[in-house]
């Protein structure tokens, strides 16, 4: 059994939130093989990472990694990713990848794999056979839909020795290189917009709203620790306090189809972000990752970004008061604590 007590003091830091551990651990040692899995498709992030990568224009960056095989399932009750699953294995066929009838058969054939399965819900039990088998995982967002399972995740990549990160492609919105490369300064604020689609099954923002969130942490970084939601009929924003004083914002665009941007305030000058950068940039960094196992998001900001989105649901529940992001880490832990039994 892994000591569970290491593993909270590593990811998170009492009065803070969610800390800074370094993670970049190197799994299976020697080179990895190319041969790219597929979990769930139920999802147009399965076809799009298997267009780029085995298109006949894939270019030198993917180093020559091709999906070779996938499992369609994916979202069991969710019925507007089900619907999908017919039409993507159709589809993905055409690139030469082949479908198998589990994720343990997946595993026998493949050297690394992407979890894309639209309902993260079912993350952790997809996620852990593959950690068991010593593969590199990326996890397509949300990385689960409880903070709680997240937790336990990236306790069981540890307890296997194999690294895994997750991500949205909005980390890579236009104007954030100037932004992460310092041209603006430090950051003083910023304020990130998306659209905001729910899914009964999920925490709000955890469905959609993600991809917004996750820009406001790229430019902010952790350390947030309270979170008040204002929700009316036309607004729905979540407002951070980091503690350093710093505010940083999140507004869920209810009608937006493809909108998404924001304002970081730096002390050298404004940015401006977006529009949205394509999928090849967040592509580029987990070919990388499969590489080398270096993870470009280190497991402390995605369980920040997770309880971030949780406090701002707690919030929206409690009428709008603030809600400390470190509570809501506690209470996570101890769920986490029943999910995993190695």
């Amino acid at each position: 059994m892994i000591n569970r007590r290491n593993f909270i003091k590593t990811t998170t830091l009492a009065g803070v939130g969610l800390g800074l551990t370094s993670y970049a651990m190197a799994g299976n040692s020697g080179s990895q093989g190319k041969r790219v899995g597929i979990i769930g498709l139920d999802t147009s992030h399965s076809i799009a990472f298997t267009k780029a990568l085995n298109g006949a224009d894939a270019g030198g960056q993917f180093k020559g990694y091709k999906v070779v095989a996938a499992y369609p399932k994916g979202s069991l009750d969710i019925q507007s990713s089900v619907d999908r699953i017919e039409g993507y294995t159709e589809q993905i066929q055409t690139y030469g990848v082949e479908i198998v009838g589990s994720v343990d058969e997946l595993l026998t054939k493949v050297d690394v794999v992407l979890l894309e399965t639209n309902d993260g819900r079912r993350h952790l039990e997809q996620a852990l056979p593959v950690l068991k088998a010593g593969k590199r995982m990326f996890i397509d967002k949300p990385m689960a839909a409880s903070l709680a399972d997240a937790m336990a995740i990236f306790e069981a990549s540890r307890h296997y020795g194999v690294p895994t990160f997750s991500a949205s492609s909005l980390r890579y919105i236009k104007g954030m290189d100037d932004v992460k490369s310092g041209a603006a300064g430090k950051v003083l604020g910023a304020e990130a917009y998306s659209p905001c689609k729910t899914e009964p099954s999920h925490p709000d923002f955890f469905w959609y709203g993600i991809h917004g969130v996750e820009t406001l942490f790229t430019a902010m970084g952790v350390g947030c620790q309270t979170v008040v939601r204002i929700t009316t009929e036309d607004t729905d924003v979540a407002v951070g306090t980091w503690k350093d004083g710093r505010i940083g914002s999140f507004r869920g665009l209810r009608a937006g189809k493809g909108d998404y941007g924001g304002t970081i305030f730096g002390e050298k000058s404004i940015v401006k972000l977006g529009s949205y950068n394509g999928y090849n940039p967040l592509l580029e960094d987990i070919i990388h990752f499969f590489e080398t196992g270096e993870v470009p998001v280190q497991p402390a900001e995605t369980l920040e970004i997770l309880a971030f989105m949780e406090a701002a649901d707690l919030s929206k529940k409690k009428g709008g008061i603030p809600v400390s992001v470190e509570s809501v880490v506690k209470k996570a832990e101890k769920e986490s604590k029943k999910a995993l039994r190695f």
